[in-house]
């Protein structure tokens, strides 16, 4: 068995480009240092080169970059450095002598917060990137709940609004089951939200004392800030008590800490310190209902202006329901008027969200454009939480946003006099409405306006994001970014009969590399790679590969930086795994990372149905990309054979 000075461990979220790009990286500083390493890739086909026991056991230390969960936990008792995985693509060489120190954090079970918040330093970004993690932890948890319930309450409406008050004439027994189920759902959302941000930072025991410090938080009346910040709370005390029964032998009283001491102890002193809190929030609460209640009868302008603001601030929390239940109040006293302000001004912010992915599609990522299209249905029932995830990614553009939107909303309400006699039920409750259609239109006007600023920033941040990190040429994007700009749309299985070599010198020809296209424009040059493969039989309907081309960038752009793009097509017409590289004689307007021109093609042509080898291309390809040598002498090389013995070795 073979000993290792060093192992290693990477994965991304989409697990093409950046596992293999931070495994090259961190292979070329061991070489460079006469070290020997092992890295274990997390790839989008499962794990290669797995780390055994043994090698583990033997090993100095580990380097962990991934953005992903790689089970850190056999690593116990090693130092350990964990960064996410774009930290080894930018500066392995720092990651080596960290994890090399005399001073390297021993990794301990169950630790990974206290890892993270150690590797700050090395990482750039540990404890950011922990609290951002935790925090989509939660959220990501906490929707399903928000849209079941949300959904089950809006449907009871279509018996009436009071249909489940038994002593309401509107009362139907199937109504009020729905409205209670519903309601009992959605109250799950604090302490979920909660639990989940606990449980990303200390595990189990941190998702015990998170659901606790949740319903004090939903109990107390402070909402989705409430569970945001019980969460961070719980965490940290589990934390923290976890640091200081440390002296307490694992062996003897591992069980004991688990189902005893963490529990109680992490919910009476994360209680305590959330009981106190509550009491302030609730107070500001009342205040502001207060305030509202007598902003009542005041200009629609500036009455629409703070509902708007206060309903868009902070989607379900304190301060929106402030608004909300202020509404209420005023609905149970005959006014109409003010509710439907505050339901326009909630009905706005996940519509907006629905707007901007379909604006920009190629500003967010997949998950990204399904949320926002679910949130059309969210937004339609009154339930404003679902635009959460896109204000927790850049909140400090997109709170603003959505605020201008809800505010817009709110006003032409308010300026209409338009009565909204429900408390609950967005578009449900329609023909309650005295101006159903223009409701809905200002609303829209309002949702228009924040999706666009929305789309605006996010491809802003996209572009920005997309090369501000770049210090090894292509290798500086996301993970979500590179498998965007290099994976292809599909891929499937087949016999291993029709399986390919992952070398790239075996896809890739003295015929299929081209040195003097002259392409006007990026569908030009498309329409000629496709006609070049055609010709060297590697596909045999030029059109066909064309569209799958075209289809291809119209899912994001395939240029990335230093004038390189990498087009590819996966059709039923292309009859085997290919490779063209091709330069033109001029340099042609393509959308890249950088804002340059592309004067090289690397592309990539993959049968309808393959076996998987093609992400093994791209991942080799990927691995030469981040090497500016190569790519220096991929623009110096002045003959085919230059070319193809580059990519052969």
């Amino acid at each position: 068995m073979a000993k290792y000075d060093l192992i290693a461990a990477t994965g991304c979220a989409t697990g093409i480009a950046h596992t293999y790009m931070a495994q090259e990286a961190l292979e070329q500083e061991a070489k460079r240092r006469g070290l020997t390493i092992k890295v274990e890739t997390h790839g989008q086909a499962g794990v290669d080169d797995p780390l055994t026991q043994e090698e583990i056991d033997n090993a100095q230390a580990v380097i962990v970059a991934s953005d992903i969960d790689v089970d850190a936990d056999r690593f116990a008792g090693l130092p350990v450095i964990m960064v996410p995985v774009a930290s080894a693509i930018k500066d392995s060489g720092k990651l080596f002598d960290e994890a090399l120190a005399k001073d390297a954090p021993i990794y301990k079970p169950n630790s990974q917060a206290k890892a993270a918040g150690d590797s700050e330093n090395s990482g750039g970004e540990g404890i950011w990137h922990l609290i951002y993690t935790s925090l989509m932890n939660g959220v990501s948890h906490m929707l399903p709940f928000v849209v079941a319930g949300g959904v089950l309450t809006a449907v009871s409406f279509f018996w009436g609004i009071y249909s489940a008050d038994p002593k309401s004439a509107q009362f139907n027994a199937f109504a009020a089951m729905l409205n209670t189920i519903g309601g009992y759902t959605m109250n799950l959302m604090v302490p979920v939200l909660a639990a989940f941000i606990a449980e990303a930072i200390a595990k189990r025991s941190g998702m015990v004392v998170g659901f606790a410090i949740g319903m004090i938080a939903l109990n107390g009346g402070t909402g989705f800030l409430g569970g945001i910040v019980g969460g961070y709370i719980a965490g940290a005390i589990v934390i923290l008590l976890q640091y200081l029964l440390r002296p307490l032998p694992d062996k003897a009283f591992r069980g004991l800490k688990a189902i005893f001491l963490y529990p109680v102890l992490g919910v009476f002193f994360a209680g305590m310190i959330m009981w106190v809190i509550t009491k302030p929030m609730a107070g500001i609460n009342t205040g502001m209902m207060t305030f509202l209640k007598g902003m009542q009868n005041s200009d629609p302008i500036i009455l629409g202006l703070i509902v708007g603001i206060m309903c868009a601030s902070d989607f379900g929390g304190p301060i929106n329901k402030a608004a909300y239940l202020t509404g209420t109040a005023l609905l149970a006293q005959g006014n109409a008027f003010f509710m439907a302000g505050v339901s326009a001004a909630c009905i706005a912010p996940p519509i907006a969200t629905g707007i901007a992915v379909l604006l920009n599609p190629k500003a967010y990522s997949k998950d990204d454009r399904s949320a926002g299209y679910v949130n059309f249905l969210l937004g339609s029932t009154h339930i404003t939480e679902g635009a959460i995830p896109f204000a927790a990614k850049n909140p400090l553009l997109n709170i603003p946003s959505f605020m201008i939107g809800s505010a817009i909303a709110s006003i032409l309400t308010y300026m209409s006099k338009i009565q909204v006699p429900a408390p609950h039920g967005g578009f449900i409750i329609l023909p309650l409405v005295n101006h159903p259609i223009l409701w809905v239109v200002y609303i829209l006007i309002g949702s228009a306006v924040s999706g666009v600023l929305l789309a605006l920033i996010a491809g802003h941040s996209a572009k920005k994001h997309g090369v501000s990190q770049n210090s090894v040429s292509l290798a500086g994007l996301t993970g979500d970014q590179a498998a965007a700009a290099i994976a292809p749309e599909a891929s499937s299985t087949v016999s291993e009969s029709d399986a390919a070599t992952n070398d790239l010198g075996e896809i890739l020809n003295e015929d299929s590399i081209v040195l003097d296209l002259n392409a006007t424009s990026r569908d030009d040059a498309l329409h000629q790679l496709a006609e070049i493969a055609v010709k060297n039989g590697i596909a045999t309907d030029a059109e066909a590969v064309y569209q799958k081309y075209l289809k291809r960038e119209a899912e994001s752009s395939t240029g990335m930086e230093q004038g390189i793009a990498i087009p590819h097509a996966q059709d039923a017409t292309i009859k085997r795994s290919a490779m063209l590289v091709v330069r033109n004689q001029k340099p042609i307007d393509w959308k890249t990372f950088d804002d340059q021109p592309v004067d090289t093609m690397i592309s990539f042509l993959i049968p309808e149905h393959d076996n998987g080898d093609h992400l093994h291309y791209l991942s080799n390809t990927a691995k030469l990309l981040t090497h500016q040598s190569f790519i220096k002498a991929l623009k110096a090389a002045q003959t085919k054979m230059q070319i193809l013995t580059l990519f052969k070795e």
